[in-house]
Protein backbone atom coordinates (compact mmCIF):
# COMPACT_ATOMS: atom_id res chain seq x y z
CA UNK A 1 0.00 0.00 0.00
CA UNK A 2 1.21 3.67 -0.96
CA UNK A 3 2.24 5.76 2.32
CA UNK A 4 0.06 8.93 2.23
CA UNK A 5 1.90 12.08 1.67
CA UNK A 6 2.65 14.21 4.24
CA UNK A 7 0.72 17.24 3.06
CA UNK A 8 -2.51 15.00 2.08
CA UNK A 9 -2.87 13.86 5.39
CA UNK A 10 -2.50 16.84 6.64
CA UNK A 11 -5.71 18.51 4.62
CA UNK A 12 -7.40 15.24 5.58
CA UNK A 13 -6.87 15.97 9.12
CA UNK A 14 -8.13 19.70 9.21
CA UNK A 15 -11.09 18.05 6.95
CA UNK A 16 -11.99 15.85 9.33
CA UNK A 17 -11.51 18.44 12.31
CA UNK A 18 -13.87 21.32 10.59
CA UNK A 19 -16.23 18.32 10.71
CA UNK A 20 -16.27 17.31 13.54
CA UNK A 21 -16.07 20.93 14.72
CA UNK A 22 -19.95 20.84 12.24
CA UNK A 23 -21.34 18.47 13.97
CA UNK A 24 -20.80 20.12 17.51
CA UNK A 25 -22.28 23.04 16.25
CA UNK A 26 -25.34 21.50 15.01
CA UNK A 27 -27.22 21.08 18.19
CA UNK A 28 -26.51 24.77 19.43
CA UNK A 29 -28.12 25.61 15.38
CA UNK A 30 -30.55 23.68 15.81
CA UNK A 31 -31.34 24.87 19.54
CA UNK A 32 -31.74 28.55 18.19
CA UNK A 33 -34.09 27.93 15.19
CA UNK A 34 -36.09 25.91 17.69
CA UNK A 35 -36.36 28.19 20.59
CA UNK A 36 -39.10 29.18 21.64
CA UNK A 37 -40.88 25.40 21.09
CA UNK A 38 -43.64 26.69 23.39
CA UNK A 39 -45.38 30.19 25.53
CA UNK A 40 -42.64 32.13 27.17
CA UNK A 41 -43.48 33.62 30.39
CA UNK A 42 -41.60 36.94 31.26
CA UNK A 43 -42.14 38.26 34.75
CA UNK A 44 -42.18 42.22 35.54
CA UNK A 45 -41.49 42.96 39.11
CA UNK A 46 -43.92 45.55 39.67
CA UNK A 47 -47.60 46.15 39.49
CA UNK A 48 -50.21 46.69 36.28
CA UNK A 49 -49.49 50.09 34.80
CA UNK A 50 -46.13 51.37 35.49
CA UNK A 51 -43.08 51.92 32.87
CA UNK A 52 -41.74 48.53 33.42
CA UNK A 53 -45.06 46.69 32.39
CA UNK A 54 -46.01 48.63 29.25
CA UNK A 55 -42.79 48.36 27.77
CA UNK A 56 -42.42 44.87 28.36
CA UNK A 57 -46.21 44.29 27.40
CA UNK A 58 -45.79 46.29 24.05
CA UNK A 59 -42.16 44.00 23.53
CA UNK A 60 -43.87 40.62 24.43
CA UNK A 61 -46.59 41.18 21.90
CA UNK A 62 -43.88 41.89 19.27
CA UNK A 63 -42.52 38.88 20.18
CA UNK A 64 -45.24 36.52 19.94
CA UNK A 65 -45.70 37.98 16.36
CA UNK A 66 -42.34 37.40 15.23
CA UNK A 67 -41.83 33.88 16.64
CA UNK A 68 -45.40 32.46 16.24
CA UNK A 69 -44.85 31.61 20.53
CA UNK A 70 -47.09 33.23 23.31
CA UNK A 71 -44.82 35.80 25.37
CA UNK A 72 -46.99 36.27 28.32
CA UNK A 73 -46.45 38.80 31.08
CA UNK A 74 -46.96 37.81 34.59
CA UNK A 75 -47.00 40.37 37.64
CA UNK A 76 -45.23 39.77 40.63
CA UNK A 77 -45.08 42.77 42.73
CA UNK A 78 -43.49 43.28 45.97
CA UNK A 79 -39.92 43.93 48.14
CA UNK A 80 -38.89 46.59 45.66
CA UNK A 81 -39.26 43.96 43.12
CA UNK A 82 -36.75 40.92 44.59
CA UNK A 83 -39.85 39.14 45.11
CA UNK A 84 -40.83 38.75 41.14
CA UNK A 85 -36.94 38.70 40.09
CA UNK A 86 -36.58 35.72 43.06
CA UNK A 87 -39.50 33.85 41.38
CA UNK A 88 -37.31 34.16 37.47
CA UNK A 89 -34.30 32.94 39.56
CA UNK A 90 -35.51 29.58 40.64
CA UNK A 91 -37.23 29.08 37.71
CA UNK A 92 -35.44 26.40 35.47
CA UNK A 93 -32.99 27.77 33.17
CA UNK A 94 -34.56 26.73 30.04
CA UNK A 95 -35.30 30.23 28.37
CA UNK A 96 -39.02 29.73 29.01
CA UNK A 97 -38.92 32.19 32.40
CA UNK A 98 -37.90 35.69 31.88
CA UNK A 99 -38.06 38.94 33.89
CA UNK A 100 -37.70 42.63 32.92
CA UNK A 101 -36.57 45.47 35.18
CA UNK A 102 -35.22 48.45 34.92
CA UNK A 103 -32.36 50.38 36.38
CA UNK A 104 -33.59 49.48 40.02
CA UNK A 105 -32.29 45.71 39.28
CA UNK A 106 -28.44 47.87 39.92
CA UNK A 107 -29.80 49.13 42.93
CA UNK A 108 -30.98 46.47 44.96
CA UNK A 109 -27.47 45.53 46.64
CA UNK A 110 -27.14 48.92 47.79
CA UNK A 111 -31.01 48.82 49.55
CA UNK A 112 -30.65 45.19 51.44
CA UNK A 113 -27.83 43.56 53.58
CA UNK A 114 -28.35 40.50 51.44
CA UNK A 115 -30.30 39.46 48.90
CA UNK A 116 -31.27 35.54 48.39
CA UNK A 117 -29.45 35.27 45.51
CA UNK A 118 -25.72 35.94 43.91
CA UNK A 119 -26.80 39.53 42.18
CA UNK A 120 -23.59 39.03 39.96
CA UNK A 121 -24.63 35.73 38.84
CA UNK A 122 -28.09 34.81 39.59
CA UNK A 123 -29.30 36.24 35.95
CA UNK A 124 -27.61 36.57 32.61
CA UNK A 125 -28.54 39.85 31.09
CA UNK A 126 -29.92 39.61 27.40
CA UNK A 127 -31.15 43.33 26.54
CA UNK A 128 -31.46 46.63 27.43
CA UNK A 129 -34.36 48.47 25.62
CA UNK A 130 -36.64 51.49 25.25
CA UNK A 131 -34.23 53.84 27.20
CA UNK A 132 -37.03 56.57 28.39
CA UNK A 133 -35.33 60.01 30.08
CA UNK A 134 -36.95 60.30 33.82
CA UNK A 135 -38.61 63.94 34.67
CA UNK A 136 -39.90 65.88 38.07
CA UNK A 137 -43.81 65.28 37.51
CA UNK A 138 -46.08 67.25 39.55
CA UNK A 139 -50.19 67.62 39.15
CA UNK A 140 -51.69 70.03 36.87
CA UNK A 141 -52.64 72.89 39.54
CA UNK A 142 -49.85 72.51 41.43
CA UNK A 143 -48.14 75.80 42.66
CA UNK A 144 -44.96 74.49 41.07
CA UNK A 145 -44.38 75.97 37.98
CA UNK A 146 -40.76 75.29 36.78
CA UNK A 147 -38.24 72.95 39.11
CA UNK A 148 -36.53 76.12 40.38
CA UNK A 149 -39.76 77.11 42.17
CA UNK A 150 -40.02 73.04 43.95
CA UNK A 151 -36.33 73.92 44.36
CA UNK A 152 -36.50 76.79 46.07
CA UNK A 153 -39.70 75.68 48.36
CA UNK A 154 -37.45 72.60 49.40
CA UNK A 155 -34.67 74.78 50.11
CA UNK A 156 -36.58 77.10 52.13
CA UNK A 157 -38.97 74.79 54.02
CA UNK A 158 -37.01 71.53 54.98
CA UNK A 159 -39.20 68.47 55.46
CA UNK A 160 -42.40 70.47 54.00
CA UNK A 161 -42.09 68.91 50.54
CA UNK A 162 -42.84 65.17 49.72
CA UNK A 163 -42.52 62.86 46.89
CA UNK A 164 -43.75 59.22 45.87
CA UNK A 165 -42.53 56.32 44.66
CA UNK A 166 -43.19 52.73 43.92
CA UNK A 167 -41.00 51.78 46.96
CA UNK A 168 -38.06 52.31 48.95
CA UNK A 169 -34.99 51.37 46.51
CA UNK A 170 -37.01 51.57 43.66
CA UNK A 171 -35.30 53.56 40.43
CA UNK A 172 -37.50 56.96 41.60
CA UNK A 173 -36.25 56.43 44.86
CA UNK A 174 -32.44 56.58 44.18
CA UNK A 175 -33.45 59.21 41.13
CA UNK A 176 -34.87 61.80 43.85
CA UNK A 177 -31.97 61.55 46.27
CA UNK A 178 -29.65 61.85 43.03
CA UNK A 179 -31.88 64.38 42.01
CA UNK A 180 -32.04 66.54 45.78
CA UNK A 181 -28.04 65.80 46.09
CA UNK A 182 -27.65 67.43 42.32
CA UNK A 183 -30.19 70.33 43.15
CA UNK A 184 -29.20 71.30 46.70
CA UNK A 185 -32.56 70.55 48.26
CA UNK A 186 -34.79 69.02 51.38
CA UNK A 187 -38.28 66.63 50.46
CA UNK A 188 -39.50 63.55 52.49
CA UNK A 189 -39.86 60.17 50.72
CA UNK A 190 -43.39 58.57 50.31
CA UNK A 191 -43.03 54.80 48.97
CA UNK A 192 -46.40 53.39 47.73
CA UNK A 193 -46.84 49.97 46.03
CA UNK A 194 -46.00 51.00 42.71
CA UNK A 195 -45.55 53.96 40.39
CA UNK A 196 -48.40 53.98 39.43
CA UNK A 197 -49.89 53.90 42.46
CA UNK A 198 -47.71 56.63 43.28
CA UNK A 199 -48.93 58.91 40.48
CA UNK A 200 -52.23 58.38 41.61
CA UNK A 201 -51.31 60.15 44.93
CA UNK A 202 -49.66 62.68 43.36
CA UNK A 203 -52.93 63.54 40.88
CA UNK A 204 -55.00 63.09 44.53
CA UNK A 205 -52.61 65.80 45.90
CA UNK A 206 -51.21 63.45 48.84
CA UNK A 207 -47.55 64.09 47.31
CA UNK A 208 -46.20 67.09 45.72
CA UNK A 209 -43.89 65.69 42.75
CA UNK A 210 -42.53 62.36 41.18
CA UNK A 211 -39.81 61.12 39.63
CA UNK A 212 -40.99 58.95 36.86
CA UNK A 213 -39.87 57.67 33.20
CA UNK A 214 -41.55 59.32 30.42
CA UNK A 215 -43.15 56.57 29.30
CA UNK A 216 -45.16 56.09 32.31
CA UNK A 217 -46.53 59.86 32.99
CA UNK A 218 -46.71 60.68 29.63
CA UNK A 219 -50.69 59.80 29.30
CA UNK A 220 -51.59 62.30 32.12
CA UNK A 221 -49.75 65.15 31.00
CA UNK A 222 -51.05 64.39 27.30
CA UNK A 223 -54.44 64.43 29.38
CA UNK A 224 -53.50 67.29 31.23
CA UNK A 225 -53.83 65.75 34.46
CA UNK A 226 -50.18 66.41 35.22
CA UNK A 227 -47.27 68.74 34.13
CA UNK A 228 -43.47 67.73 33.70
CA UNK A 229 -40.90 70.63 35.00
CA UNK A 230 -37.75 69.38 33.54
CA UNK A 231 -36.56 65.86 31.85
CA UNK A 232 -33.12 63.91 31.74
CA UNK A 233 -31.05 63.94 28.31
CA UNK A 234 -29.10 66.52 26.83
CA UNK A 235 -32.39 67.80 24.25
CA UNK A 236 -35.84 68.62 24.59
CA UNK A 237 -37.82 65.68 23.40
CA UNK A 238 -40.24 66.20 20.32
CA UNK A 239 -43.13 64.85 22.24
CA UNK A 240 -42.31 67.26 24.49
CA UNK A 241 -40.62 70.49 23.39
CA UNK A 242 -42.04 72.91 25.74
CA UNK A 243 -40.17 70.82 28.79
CA UNK A 244 -36.90 71.86 29.59
CA UNK A 245 -34.12 69.68 30.58
CA UNK A 246 -32.24 69.80 33.72
CA UNK A 247 -29.53 71.14 32.73
CA UNK A 248 -31.76 73.99 31.08
CA UNK A 249 -33.92 74.35 34.18
CA UNK A 250 -30.93 75.24 36.36
CA UNK A 251 -29.44 71.61 37.29
CA UNK A 252 -26.17 70.70 35.39
CA UNK A 253 -24.99 67.19 37.18
CA UNK A 254 -28.11 64.98 36.79
CA UNK A 255 -27.72 62.58 33.81
CA UNK A 256 -29.89 59.35 34.84
CA UNK A 257 -31.35 57.97 31.92
CA UNK A 258 -34.67 54.77 32.59
CA UNK A 259 -34.21 51.90 30.41
CA UNK A 260 -36.45 48.45 30.34
CA UNK A 261 -33.81 45.31 30.55
CA UNK A 262 -34.65 41.70 30.23
CA UNK A 263 -32.81 38.84 32.39
CA UNK A 264 -33.10 34.99 32.05
CA UNK A 265 -31.76 32.55 34.86
CA UNK A 266 -28.09 31.48 34.45
CA UNK A 267 -27.45 28.60 32.99
CA UNK A 268 -30.01 29.14 29.87
CA UNK A 269 -28.79 28.20 27.11
CA UNK A 270 -26.75 30.52 24.91
CA UNK A 271 -28.85 29.95 21.69
CA UNK A 272 -31.71 31.14 23.24
CA UNK A 273 -29.70 34.31 24.58
CA UNK A 274 -28.90 34.45 21.10
CA UNK A 275 -32.84 34.12 19.94
CA UNK A 276 -34.11 36.61 22.13
CA UNK A 277 -31.46 39.46 21.47
CA UNK A 278 -31.85 38.96 17.72
CA UNK A 279 -35.86 39.10 17.69
CA UNK A 280 -35.83 41.99 20.41
CA UNK A 281 -33.85 43.83 18.24
CA UNK A 282 -36.18 43.13 15.39
CA UNK A 283 -39.06 44.37 17.89
CA UNK A 284 -36.94 47.84 18.71
CA UNK A 285 -37.13 48.50 15.04
CA UNK A 286 -40.61 47.72 14.14
CA UNK A 287 -43.34 50.88 13.33
CA UNK A 288 -45.77 50.46 16.47
CA UNK A 289 -42.73 50.55 18.45
CA UNK A 290 -40.69 53.30 17.33
CA UNK A 291 -44.30 55.22 17.02
CA UNK A 292 -44.60 53.95 20.81
CA UNK A 293 -40.68 55.42 22.04
CA UNK A 294 -41.47 58.96 20.00
CA UNK A 295 -44.54 59.35 21.68
CA UNK A 296 -43.42 58.90 25.24
CA UNK A 297 -40.23 60.60 24.31
CA UNK A 298 -38.47 57.13 24.66
CA UNK A 299 -35.33 56.10 22.37
CA UNK A 300 -35.89 52.85 21.48
CA UNK A 301 -32.19 51.73 20.94
CA UNK A 302 -31.23 48.02 22.43
CA UNK A 303 -27.90 47.22 24.05
CA UNK A 304 -26.99 43.86 24.53
CA UNK A 305 -24.44 41.32 25.52
CA UNK A 306 -21.37 43.42 27.53
CA UNK A 307 -22.97 46.34 26.04
CA UNK A 308 -25.36 46.19 28.49
CA UNK A 309 -23.42 44.22 31.20
CA UNK A 310 -21.09 47.16 31.14
CA UNK A 311 -24.38 49.68 31.62
CA UNK A 312 -25.39 48.13 34.68
CA UNK A 313 -21.74 48.47 35.89
CA UNK A 314 -21.88 51.96 35.41
CA UNK A 315 -25.20 52.10 36.88
CA UNK A 316 -23.84 50.29 40.06
CA UNK A 317 -21.21 52.60 40.46
CA UNK A 318 -23.77 55.94 40.46
CA UNK A 319 -25.97 54.06 42.69
CA UNK A 320 -23.53 53.45 45.49
CA UNK A 321 -22.28 56.99 44.94
CA UNK A 322 -25.89 58.21 45.94
CA UNK A 323 -26.28 55.25 48.80
CA UNK A 324 -23.48 57.32 50.18
CA UNK A 325 -24.05 60.39 50.05
CA UNK A 326 -27.73 60.30 51.07
CA UNK A 327 -26.85 57.98 53.88
CA UNK A 328 -29.47 55.41 52.64
CA UNK A 329 -29.73 52.59 55.07
CA UNK A 330 -30.35 49.21 53.70
CA UNK A 331 -33.16 47.08 55.20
Amino acid sequence: MAKERPLTSFIRRIGVAIFALAVAHMPAVQAAESYPSKAVKVIVPYPPGGAVDQVTRLVAQKLTEQTGQNFYVENKPGGTGTIGVGQAVRSSPDGYTLVTNDLTYSILPYVFNKLPWNHDKALVPIAAFNFAPVAVVVANGSKFKTLADLVAYGQANPGKLNYGTGGAGTMPHFGTEALKIAAGFDATHVPYKGNGEATMALLGGQIDFQLASTAGVIGQVKGGQARLLAISGPKRLKALPDVPTFSEAGVKNYSVVNFTGMWAPAGTPAPAIARLQEEISVAMKSKDVQEFAESTGSDPSVRIGAEFSRLLQENSLLWGQVAQSAKIEKQ
